[in-house]
């Protein structure tokens, strides 16, 4: 009997699909950026539905897209320089009174990503807690310092947990040369004093920290510096791509934030998490009155303090985590 090709793709979209967001996921932690993933997902789509035909089973299914999605990704990186977040290209600003420098708009900055979109769709807590672990802001911009081939290694074998020698099919290498890899990347991320995978477990979620975000939505609503700066790690740094200024330290961040937060409810929050990590979209209030999406801050937390504020200017990321362009009077979720 002929299968026509409406069932054909109806095949291919059910036995695919359940594999698209930890792919999405894959492709993040590859690229730094969630518009790039999207699009090598996509790739990686067409890409399977083109060669589904001549896929034999010989691997599963599984294994077989996130070849495909791994190799588009290499493709990528081989025209693209590294994300990075301003920590990471110089040291922190030195007056935070002075006024802020032009965005860098040339600069490929690396993009948060949504825990929603992260989560596997089997709702597994160990695989949502890998799934986030894996994404956190520190690890993905660390992983943005190793070569493509190592990233790929690293991800492949600590993240995904492949075995050398279906990394070494995949590379078209040997398993040698992938377990020599995987010590240099492991070695470099150590360097870089940021823990792998393996290394930190699931931000925790007790009633302390619960408080902790509730006294910091208060405090920056009300746009009461002292009451954020007591919320703040000693050392915490505030950084804010797409400007390459950043500032280290409770009482310098918040002398730059004092002239920046207006007025009690000039800026509003909405609760969303990102890289596994709690964040909150910020809305500033116009000259009209209405509330408009700002952007998005992504926290560390450490103990009782806010040990970094990760700030995203850019408007359109809200939307991109599902939340609204406008905040309405008295919304809170």
């Amino acid at each position: 009997m002929t299968v026509t090709t409406e069932a054909r793709a109806d095949e291919f979209a059910r036995q695919t699909d359940p594999y698209r967001r930890e792919l999405l996921a894959h492709c993040y932690r590859m690229l730094g950026s969630l518009h790039d993933a999207e699009d090598t997902v996509q790739e990686t789509y067409l890409r399977a539905w083109r060669g589904y035909d001549g896929f034999e089973g010989r691997s599963s299914l599984r294994t077989w897209l996130y070849t495909i999605a791994t190799r588009a990704c290499l493709r990528a990186l081989e025209t693209r320089g590294r994300r990075a977040l301003p920590s990471g290209l110089a040291g922190p600003g030195g007056d935070p009174d002075a006024p802020l420098a032009p965005p860098l708009t040339d600069v490929p900055w690396l993009e948060p990503f949504p825990d929603a979109v992260a989560d596997p769709l089997s709702g597994d807590p160990a695989a949502i807690a890998v799934g986030r672990e894996s994404t956190r802001l520190a690890l993905v911009a660390a992983l943005q310092y190793l070569p493509a081939r190592q990233r790929a290694v690293l991800i492949l074998r600590d993240v995904l947990r492949w075995r050398a020698a279906e990394v070494a099919r995949l590379l078209d290498t040997t398993t040698t040369a992938v377990n020599s890899a995987l010590r240099r990347a492991r070695a470099q991320l150590a360097e870089l004093r940021v823990d792998g995978v393996d290394g930190v477990g699931p931000e925790p979620s007790d009633a302390g920290q619960r408080d902790l975000l509730d006294r910091y939505v208060a405090a920056f609503e009300r746009a009461d510096i002292d009451g954020l700066v007591r919320l703040l790690a000693r050392d915490a740094v505030l950084e804010m791509p797409p400007h390459a200024t950043w500032f280290r330290g409770a009482e310098a961040i918040g002398r730059f934030l004092a002239p920046r937060l207006g007025a009690p409810g000039d800026m509003l929050t909405l609760p969303t998490r990102a890289n596994g990590q709690p964040a909150h979209a910020m809305y500033n209030r116009g000259l009209d009155g209405v509330h408009r999406a700002h952007g998005l801050v992504v926290l560390t937390l450490a103990g009782e303090r806010i040990d970094r504020l990760t700030v995203f200017l850019e408007p359109e990321l809200v939307r991109a985590f599902g939340l609204p362009a406008v905040r309405a009077a008295g919304a809170t979720s």
